[in-house]
């Protein structure tokens, strides 16, 4: 992986969240620390923080990023708790993809938590992602449950395929580990849309209770592996 300075990620930050029409960079503090990116500042809704802490992890080199970035919610848009509530609940059951009579919510001072059994990891992922773009929320924890078993070698096995089968994967620079269903895959990539489409491959296989995303973008390397071969 190329080394870059903690300088030089700060920059980097600030250009995507400056780039990202959907945030307010002047909004956001950003520090950098051995990798590290700590975000600071306050934003009008929760799915702003969440767009800053995406924008942040696409900058190649940088490792974890702390969101310290405050929810402060407009004072002339008042969302009760009741009001976020039948918010979740209709955004839940208009998401064709997800089986909403098994995913419930509790809301409180404008955090929603929710819970539930899913049979797929993907679908845990959509719940959050489709509650976390509505107004007056603050937060989310999610508590879903994947509930699918399988044997963790055929679960490999069925991963491993995946990426296989996919040429401009590089499968063969991944590494795929399994522990009671979560998955840890590490490994170089060629673009953020490639590391994207593998965690998306893999959310879908059924047994994966969580995925550990270890992979990092190092272009540069792998367009020096094809002109090789």
């Amino acid at each position: 992986m190329l080394y870059k300075s903690d300088q030089e990620l700060k920059s980097e930050i600030l250009f995507q969240l400056g780039w990202d029409s959907r945030v307010n960079q002047t909004d956001i503090g950003v520090s950098v620390r051995n990798g590290v990116a700590t975000l600071s500042g306050v934003v009008d809704s929760y799915a702003r923080k969440i767009t800053a802490q995406k924008a942040t992890h696409r900058v190649a080199g940088i490792l974890d990023v702390v969101n310290q970035i405050e929810v402060r919610l407009p004072k002339d848009r008042p969302r009760s708790d009741s009001d976020i509530a039948q918010a979740v609940r209709q955004s839940l059951e208009w998401n064709v993809l997800l089986p909403a009579e098994r995913i419930h919510s509790t809301v409180s001072s404008g955090w929603v938590t929710l819970e539930g059994d899913v049979q797929f990891y993907r679908e845990r992922i959509d719940a959050e992602r489709t509650v976390s773009r509505l107004a007056g929320i603050r937060g989310i924890t999610n508590r879903i449950r994947v509930c699918a078993c399988i044997d963790p070698e055929r679960l490999k096995f069925l991963i491993e395929d995946v990426l296989e089968r996919r040429a401009d994967r590089h499968a063969h620079r991944l590494s795929v580990a399994i522990d009671h269903g979560a998955v840890s895959l590490t490994g170089a990539v060629a673009s953020l849309e490639e590391k994207n489409a593998i965690i998306g491959a893999v959310s879908h296989a059924p047994g994966v209770t969580a995925v550990h995303d270890c992979l990092y973008v190092e272009p540069a390397f792998l367009h020096g592996e094809n002109l090789r071969h």
